[in-house]
């Protein structure tokens, strides 16, 4: 079978034999009613010809035809069609009525039905023999088929009818039986458009059809080799972050020992280096492993009330002191009412932490960083504004991809910072929107997240 629909798949097995059948029990139906109904009619014609050939009379060499006007009225007499008659001797030649009404084809002897046409019109003809004496003589008997016509198309209704409803009732039964066959393959596709990427636990058998359950264990089987995959992958993300964590800090704490005490300053410019990308080593790492925790599964802390403001005022102190370093105004730059949202508070912090370091990275040198946490439109939100180089329109999504950085944007970021914010957001339902930051200077990136209440 073609790639298609199976609906349409089903509905073209089954609904033309249905139809064969349905037509073919009208014609069963058609035809036997249809015969007995002309037999009748014709013997109307085999009455009038009797009637006909009673008053045939012999004068003398010749033949007439003895009929009363009245009589011969009420043998023409039909509420649809013209009735003729033609009385012949016994030579064949027409003694009386319409001379040229056609004779039959077969000029045998006894009773003889057919059709004929006479005046332009289709007649239904009757020939029989008469006894005239001692001699016999003919008599044909037509009458035009407007009432046969109606009869026919009056059992053809009375018949086909019923079928043709049936077969409509049939098409209705069919397809709507067809769609609640396939309603559990239509909540099964349903169940899988819902799910997330990373949404890899067993779908249920249990209420599905015996036919679809080869289907539903092999997606199964297949969810579950993603599954051990994805696994696979955290855990090599976290051990691989974890293993470089300890050696960095090492490393980091040895350069700032070294820097400490006095040294040729060609080998003071090479141990800052060191030192710097030991550094930004550390911070992807640590970045590694919080995008290891911000996807689904990597990390087990359950969902709680978060109170944004205790939250970011937990945080303050620490991202002061590093604003202040980089002479950035962050000191009053909390701008915070109260807000609370459901999540996990560890991952939110991350959050936080990297907008607070993007914005310190790229700030200049007595530029002002804001933070905001408040209700708007009924939903909790988070904003960070800074006062630096901000963010093209045209490059605000792509900077959340992964391992992305704007063409030209200083500094040595990995581009992972806003990877893990929308990470993180989209584990709690919530939106990042990066707009421009006040008057159009900078960047601000507002995290909006669902409506909570406790």
């Amino acid at each position: 079978m073609p790639a298609g629909s199976l609906r349409a798949h089903l509905l073209r097995v089954l609904l033309p034999p249905i139809a064969a059948l349905l037509g073919l029990g009208a014609l069963i139906a058609y035809y036997p009613s249809v015969e007995p109904a002309t037999e009748a009619y014709d013997q109307s014609l085999v009455d009038i010809g009797i009637a006909l050939g009673s008053h045939i009379r012999a004068s003398g060499s010749g033949f007439r035809l003895e009929l009363p006007h009245a009589v011969e009225q009420v043998l023409r007499a039909d509420r649809y069609d013209t009735v003729y008659y033609r009385v012949g001797g016994p030579d064949g030649q027409a003694i009386a009525g319409d001379l040229d009404l056609p004779a039959p084809p077969d000029n045998g002897p006894g009773l003889h039905f057919y059709d004929a046409k006479y005046k332009d019109r289709t007649v239904r003809a009757m020939s029989m023999p008469a006894q005239c004496g001692s001699a016999t003589c003919s008599v044909v008997v037509a009458e035009t088929t407007v009432k046969r016509t109606r009869m026919a198309r009056e059992i053809l209704l009375s018949s086909v009818l019923p079928e043709v409803l049936v077969a409509l009732a049939t098409l209705v039964l069919v397809w709507f039986g067809v769609k609640r066959g396939l309603a559990p393959l239509a909540r099964l596709s349903e169940e899988i458009k819902e799910r997330s990427p990373v949404d890899l636990h067993a779908l249920d058998a249990r209420r599905a059809p015996e036919e679809t359950r080869p289907l539903i264990d092999a997606l199964n089987g297949l969810l579950e080799q993603l599954a051990a995959t994805h696994r696979n992958q955290q855990r090599f993300l976290a051990n691989a972050a974890h293993q470089l964590r300890t050696p960095l800090a090492g490393l980091q704490a040895h350069t700032e020992l070294a820097l400490s005490l006095p040294m040729p300053d060609a080998c003071r410019t090479q141990v800052e280096q060191v030192h710097e990308a030991t550094i930004r080593t550390a911070r992807l790492a640590n970045q590694l492993l919080a995008l290891a925790r911000a996807e689904p599964g990597g990390h087990t802390v359950a969902p709680s009330h978060v109170d944004l403001k205790a939250m970011v005022e937990g945080v303050a102190d620490e991202w002061v002191h590093r604003a202040l370093q980089r002479d950035l105004d962050l000191d009053l730059g909390f701008d915070l009412a109260p807000a609370s949202a459901h999540g996990d508070e560890f991952l939110l912090r991350e959050v936080l932490a990297n907008l607070l370091h993007n914005a310190i990275e790229y700030s200049p040198r007595g530029a002002r960083i804001t933070v905001r946490t408040g209700v708007r439109h009924g939903k909790p939100c988070l904003e960070v504004e800074d006062e630096g180089p901000g963010i093209p329109a045209a490059e605000r999504e792509r900077v959340l991809d992964r391992f992305y950085r704007v063409p030209g944007t200083p500094g040595t970021g990995s581009g992972l910072g806003l990877a893990i914010v929308r990470e993180i957001a989209s584990g709690h339902g919530a939106s990042v929107v990066i707009a421009d930051g006040a008057d159009g200077r900078g960047c601000r990136v507002a995290i909006t997240f669902p409506a909570w209440t406790a």
